[in-house]
């Protein structure tokens, strides 16, 4: 049985696809991503903002549905030179 969250999507697996050392170009992949109809969610372990420097070491994650990852990837491409 598949449960669902409370938006009524099914819970599916989640990958990260790429990290960022910066915000911006984490925001314009994601902005990429979901301009070709790709859901993504940001992640960072700042300490909710209050820890900036944190993301220059963690980096910033960019996460999207498993059955979405080869698309999204294929769609963000290697020329990032701001991406691990």
């Amino acid at each position: 049985m598949i449960q669902k969250h409370h938006s009524g999507e099914p819970n599916l697996k989640l990958v990260t696809i790429r990290t960022f050392t910066n915000e911006v170009d984490a925001e314009l992949a994601k902005s990429q991503l979901e301009s070709a109809g790709i859901r993504a969610i940001l992640s960072a372990d700042d300490c909710g903002g209050l820890r900036p420097a944190l993301t220059m070491s963690n980096g910033i994650k960019i996460v999207v549905r498993a059955d979405d990852a080869a698309r999204a990837a294929e769609i963000l491409g290697e020329d990032n030179p701001n991406s691990k």
